[in-house]
């Protein structure tokens, strides 16, 4: 029983990762975004545009959708998709919050969606990436280095969030997923 307690709390830093997105390629362009419009989301046992808020619809087929809707830069839709999760204090909805609003110019927000979702789980390696990313953009590179810190100290060395993060500090650039 010990065993897998050990085990388990080992394995507990990439569990968290992967329910941010473990996926370290930009999502690829679905009907939702190419077909439905205003937070709509496809649905693929209809084969329809269906509100966000939909009852049917889970919170990882909505949590999928707003990473390719705020890639795809139409934040507003994200944001809408966002506000039908049924946990609005999950750190992965905290982390995107965060991104949304640092996308769209609100970093001051944005860093506190970030705090917030790290506050409700401190192993959340995306939220960790994308406040670095954050801090590099705001001219806080020591900052940004003590995300990156964290995550390697976390179990992310050679993770997307890792990567990211490391690629923003040594070249000023982030990503938009």
């Amino acid at each position: 029983m010990r065993l897998v307690a050990l085990t388990a709390a080992l394995m507990f830093p990439m569990a968290a990762f992967a329910a941010g997105s473990s996926d370290s390629s930009p999502p690829k362009p679905t009907e939702t975004t190419k077909v439905c419009k205003d937070g709509k989301i496809w649905d693929k046992e209809t084969k329809t545009c269906v509100d966000a808020k939909e009852s049917r619809l889970d919170d990882d087929t909505r949590y999928r959708a707003v990473r390719e809707l705020a890639y795809a830069g139409d934040y507003r839709s994200a944001l809408y998709v966002l506000s039908a999760m049924s946990d609005q204090n999950e750190s992965r909805v905290l982390t995107y919050y965060g991104f949304v609003q640092r996308k769209t110019g609100r970093a001051d927000i944005g860093l506190k969606y970030y705090q917030a979702a790290l506050k409700a789980n401190p192993d959340n390696l995306l939220a960790r990436s994308y406040m670095g990313q954050g801090l590099v953009v705001s001219g806080d590179v020591d900052g940004a280095r003590v995300q990156l810190a964290e995550i390697e100290a976390r179990g992310g060395s050679d993770t997307w969030p890792e990567i990211a993060l490391r690629k923003a500090i040594d070249t000023g650039t982030t990503e938009s997923y």
